[in-house]
């Protein structure tokens, strides 16, 4: 058992191909698989494809639940999943950030 696996962390992911196809997977280490796709050593879809482009990543508590949602995200039309991708990229952009401001608070209430 990996130190990820040990952790409960999985992800589900959609990439993009070269062609502009999307391929689903799931993983406990995305950096690697990610780099094993762009290698050719992973899944067979994705040989002669790359290089690939992650687009969208979901995160799991354990395989099971990842395994459950990558076969509901597998049965979504293209067009659902480009507009999953596009509400992850959207939620990813940064909102401008808030102004702290370092004030004391006010104390309120009777003096003596």
């Amino acid at each position: 058992m990996t130190k990820s696996e040990a952790d409960g962390h999985w992800t589900v992911y959609i990439l993009e191909c070269r062609d502009g196809s999307l391929y689903t997977g799931i993983t406990n280490d995305i950096e690697k698989r990610l780099q094993a796709h762009n290698d050719g050593t992973a899944a067979r879809f994705t040989r002669g494809r790359g290089p690939v482009s992650l687009r969208y990543t979901e995160p799991h508590p354990d395989r099971s639940a990842a395994s459950k949602r990558e076969v509901a995200i597998k049965k979504l039309s293209r067009t659902e999943k480009l507009l999953l991708i596009k509400h992850f990229a959207e939620s990813q952009k940064q909102a401008p950030p808030k102004r702290r401001q370092n004030k004391a608070p006010k104390i309120t209430g009777a003096t003596s």
